[in-house]
């Protein structure tokens, strides 16, 4: 282990690869997302009734946290160009008659345009819109009723909405974006930088005393200790970004910490023999650095948070397979949101257990290799 030690030491960019710069990308990205909810968004409108009416729907949108009416244009032609230009995500156009027709129980048609390019924004401003439409429809409801034929409030109200809704979220309760995110933005980050790393250390054995000479008699020895002194570093990565979101930020923490760290163990290893596989084949830190960063890239994407896994083609729910992560996050999530037993997990231990094959094989090319077999000419690093 000192030997291991002193190696990683020795090369300046495999250690800050281990250590500070994960901690930093980490840190970078919390702080992008750390303030959860997405508020104050702009939005225009063009009022071309100038009525009480009018003014209390603009109003009612004002208040809403989720956005904030910036600017109240003359025209839509105006209106429409800023849109466009991305000084504001929504538009909202309040028909002329709009409080005659309110009065008369007609109601008037309010159209509006949403970026939805953005699509995270665009579905902030929809719901927020409806919510505000929503509410000064029922109010308008309710005086209506007062004033004809429900003198007392609460028989006006159930007038005017007879079928009430409520939506308790069972986790994440306060819809924060950055709780959604970053506890699957970590894990994606955290498999890069083990695949990226295992391929390097590899690759500075390789270069620093030549492989077969590094591997020496006892070849599975070699490398089986230096996949466990780098499991450890790993470890201790999965173990800050879990303490980080769960301790340090707050967030709500439902399932068993043992289950967590015992799948965390396992996508160490998963992730291992897969950068071991990348770098024996290519037996080369380019070619193995960019097949490294074919694989891991994507695991954001596949790993069904951002994207449901329902509506994935096959290929795609093939190659999610065969990422460690993909698996690890149902279980991180199963046990964080809704403290899953641990028997609802056995399948996805499974899956993880699979790449175990991987690394004999992994064991086998590196057999052979110190052995000198023939198909197995050694490359300079």
């Amino acid at each position: 282990m000192y030997k291991e030690l002193r190696d990683l030491l020795s090369d300046p960019w495999l250690t800050s690869l281990v250590t500070w710069l994960p901690l930093l990308v980490m840190s970078l990205m919390a702080w992008i997302f750390i303030e959860g909810i997405a508020t104050e968004l702009p939005i225009g409108v063009v009022d071309l009734d100038r009525g009480r009416a009018s003014r209390a729907l603009i109003r009612h949108y004002d208040v809403s946290p989720s956005l904030s009416v910036r600017t109240d244009f003359l025209d839509q032609n105006e209106g429409v160009a800023a849109l466009r230009a991305g000084k504001i995500y929504g538009l909202v156009i309040l028909p002329a008659g709009l409080e005659k027709e309110t009065i008369l129980g007609r109601p008037p048609q309010v159209t509006a345009f949403v970026n939805n390019q953005f699509l995270l924004i665009g579905k902030i401003i929809n719901s927020a819109l409806l919510e505000a439409q929503g509410t000064f429809t029922v109010e308008v409801e309710v005086l209506e009723s007062i004033s004809r034929s429900a003198p007392v409030f609460s028989m006006a109200f159930a007038s005017a909405l007879p079928i009430g809704s409520q939506m308790t979220p069972l986790f994440n309760i306060g819809k924060n974006y950055g709780q959604f995110l970053l506890s699957a933005i970590f894990p994606a980050l955290w498999q890069i930088v083990m695949v990226v790393a295992t391929v390097l250390f590899l690759a500075s054995s390789h270069r620093r005393y030549g492989l077969s000479t590094w591997l020496g008699s006892r070849p599975l020895a070699q490398l089986f200790k230096k996949l466990v002194f780098f499991s450890f570093i790993f470890m201790a990565h999965g173990a800050i970004f879990l303490t980080a979101m769960y301790v340090w930020l707050g967030w709500p923490m439902q399932g068993s910490w043992v289950v967590l760290l015992v799948a965390q163990y396992l996508t160490v290893w998963a992730s291992m023999a897969v950068g071991c596989l990348i770098y024996l084949i290519t037996r080369d830190a380019a070619r193995g650095l960019s097949m490294a960063a074919a694989y891991t890239a994507p695991a954001l994407a596949f790993m069904g948070v951002t994207f449901p896994v329902s509506d994935m083609t096959l290929p795609a729910r093939l190659w999610r397979t065969l990422i460690p992560i993909s698996h690890y996050i149902e279980i991180q999530f199963t046990q964080v949101n809704y403290g899953a037993p641990f028997a609802s997990a056995i399948p996805q231990f499974l899956a993880l257990g699979v790449f175990g094959l991987v690394l004999v094989l992994c064991f086998i090319l590196t057999w052979k290799i110190a052995a000198g077999d023939k198909n197995y000419v050694e490359k300079p690093a």
